[in-house]
């Protein structure tokens, strides 16, 4: 008896997938509810379970193949799982019934070859590590070892310590093979080698876009032709926000089971602004405005695949333990592959933090059908004036990008001034102010 295996119901307005990759073979034993294929969606891959205990039998669709919705995948052979795994035994043990006699002379005779073998290898190693020189570690101590040995010069020793070269392959053209600096600035003329990835695939690759990669670049287009883009930038004082996680983490770790990290302050800040400038949290449906009355705040994860956009529900609603468990568990699903469609819809406002990455600054597009984007950068030590003095502060730059055809100036500006304010001050965040 076979059971098909048919793709399932992707979700709202999804009608096809890829065969991304397929999980088991023809011939292989297959467990009801274990997955036995991948498939790729505009917006996620979900993997197919076997609906019955069998053996796969068919492959009906390759990979790389588009299928539609209730497509056949292919076929699973049911009830033959257990004949074939007793076929299977009976002739194991047989064989090993007649081997065994074979099988304990064999063992014997490896084990004697690897006695010698390791005997060998031992000596070959000893003899080895005899002729072999140490790699240079450039430590004082070899530094000064250096300095004797090759008479390098102060600006030539600087050089081969911040650059971690190795003096050894270097021949020098000073007295007595002596190296100068002429000799490690002429390193700068040596030319390079062509790169792994030219030798291994030429001077040009071309590998077909996922359905996802598609998606991303669709989408981002659109918002650039569809919306009327503008970003509005602010820094933000990390002082008080670095110093209550310093001083609150332990506690907050051992009370709630997660670490307290930057991003359940900047969702709690960007709920407030969104409360006092609903604008920012509505979106264009033809000629009508649509303001919406809850706050799902979507976040970008990175992944291997492409960037993903997961939605953290009814965010005014979790406390900080809560936004940190979810966020968590949606960037783990994201990087594992196993978001599913409803994790990634209805968000009204994003959060990108491209900080994680080195980012100073930068202008974030919109997720559509939202009007606005916050751009959180990474976090630098800069001189700031403090009442009246000079000080060195953590500074992170904010980016608002933002849909000027229903949001004005004005109100961005104080949108993202109002976060600023609520970070440098994260009580306010406590005391609803």
């Amino acid at each position: 008896m076979s059971e098909k295996i048919v793709v399932p119901a992707l979700g709202e307005s999804i009608t096809e997938a890829t065969v991304a990759k397929w999980l088991k073979n023809t011939g292989d034993n297959i467990e009801a509810d274990e997955p036995i294929v991948e498939l790729e969606t505009d917006k996620v891959n979900l993997e197919v379970p076997s609906p019955v205990n069998g053996i796969l039998g068919k492959i009906s669709a390759n990979e790389g193949e588009v299928v539609q919705v209730g497509s056949t995948l292919g076929l699973i052979n049911s009830n033959s799982k257990g004949h074939a795994n007793n076929n299977l035994k009976e002739k194991l043990e047989d064989k090993e019934e007649n081997n065994v006699v074979n099988i304990d002379i064999e063992k014997k005779k490896e084990q004697k070859e690897i006695r010698i073998f390791k005997e060998e290898e031992k000596k070959t190693e000893e003899e080895q590590s005899s002729i072999e020189e140490k790699p240079l570690v450039l430590t004082n101590e070899v530094e000064e070892k250096v300095e004797v040995n090759q008479n390098l010069s102060p600006a030539v020793r600087k050089i081969v310590a911040e650059k971690k070269i190795d003096v050894k392959t270097i021949k020098g053209s000073g007295k007595e093979g002596r190296i100068l600096k002429e000799d490690l600035i002429n390193l700068m003329g040596v030319n390079p080698g062509p790169s792994e990835r030219k030798i291994k695939y030429g001077h040009e690759e071309r590998i077909k876009m996922t359905r996802l990669r598609q998606t991303i670049a669709k989408r981002l287009k659109q918002a650039q032709e569809n919306a009327a883009l503008l970003t509005t930038f602010n820094e933000v004082d990390m002082t008080n926000i670095i110093e209550m996680r310093k001083e609150n983490q332990e506690d907050f770790k051992q009370r709630y089971g997660i670490k307290l990290g930057f991003m359940s302050f900047f969702v709690k800040a960007s709920v407030v602004a969104l409360k006092n400038f609903p604008a920012v949290n509505a979106e264009i449906e033809g000629s009508e405005i649509v303001y919406k009355n809850y706050y799902n705040i979507s976040f970008a994860v990175g992944t291997e695949k492409g960037l993903v956009v997961p939605v953290l529900r009814n965010s005014d609603e979790l406390s900080f333990a809560d936004i940190e468990k979810n966020i968590k568990n949606l960037s783990d699903k994201a990087k594992d592959g196993k978001l599913t469609i409803e994790d990634l819809q209805g968000g009204t406002f994003t959060i990108s933090n491209g900080g994680v990455y080195g980012s100073m600054l930068s202008t974030p597009i919109l997720n559509l059908p939202q009007s606005g984007v916050l751009g959180m950068h990474n976090i630098v030590d800069r001189p700031m004036v403090v009442d009246g003095e000079i000080k060195i502060r953590p500074v992170m730059y904010l980016a608002l990008s933002y849909d000027h055809r229903i949001i004005d100036g004005k109100d961005s500006v104080s949108f993202l001034k109002t976060i600023k304010e609520n970070l440098e001050d994260p009580r306010r965040l406590f005391l609803n102010i």
